[in-house]
């Protein structure tokens, strides 16, 4: 079935887009991620062993949707999202117990994490753009992210330009970089480890 016949999936997109219009500094594109571009995020970021996930900017659930896929069936998805119709609308189509969608700042990550009594996440992904926002909420997130994780946890950001990456850098050290042609527009995935913590 196409994305023209499928009611549900162009709901999402009108929706998408709508948010976009809505708050274009919050939403990284005017559509969603493509297919291709969620298995490589889902392959870079390797959810084998992670038994808490933790999605920056789910938006309107696509790429939440292909992590649950991969993920384990004891393993916990937060999603925290600061768009209120995307909230809504995340809680309302995704019937999946691992998952727990959070309303807030990605800045308070911690915060969430304790509020929902998960612990440290082996797997924090984003997809919002660093690139419309202002460069100290970037590296405040970025410093959220770093805080939170697990020692040789993952970072990973998907984004059409590079402010994420040197942002990173004064938090996470260099990158490793991919770039996937087959999305609108075409995407780069950044993914960092944290160092370990001192013995």
């Amino acid at each position: 079935m196409t994305a023209t016949q499928n009611p549900n999936r162009q709901d999402h997109r009108l929706a998408f887009f709508r948010g976009f219009l809505n708050r274009p500094k919050e939403v990284g594109s005017i559509i969603p991620s493509s297919r291709f571009m969620e298995k490589r995020i889902v392959k870079t970021a390797d959810f084998q062993h992670a038994k808490v996930v933790v999605e920056l900017g789910p938006g309107t659930g696509g790429t939440t949707k292909a992590f649950l896929k991969h993920m384990r069936p004891d393993a916990k998805l937060l999603a925290i999202e600061l768009n209120p119709d995307f909230v809504e609308l995340l809680q309302k189509t995704i019937h999946d117990p691992r998952l727990i969608v959070h309303q807030g700042s990605a800045t308070d990550i911690p915060k969430a994490l304790t509020e929902y009594d998960l612990g440290k996440p082996e797997v924090i992904l984003s997809g919002i753009p660093f690139s419309t926002m202002e460069r100290q909420l970037g590296l405040d997130i970025l410093r959220s992210a770093h805080e939170s994780l697990a020692p040789n946890g993952r970072f990973v950001a998907y984004q059409f330009r590079d402010r994420v990456e040197r942002l990173g850098r004064h938090v996470f050290g260099r990158a490793h970089v991919q770039t996937e042609l087959l999305n609108v527009p075409p995407m780069r995935v950044y993914r960092w480890y944290k160092d370990p913590l001192p013995a």
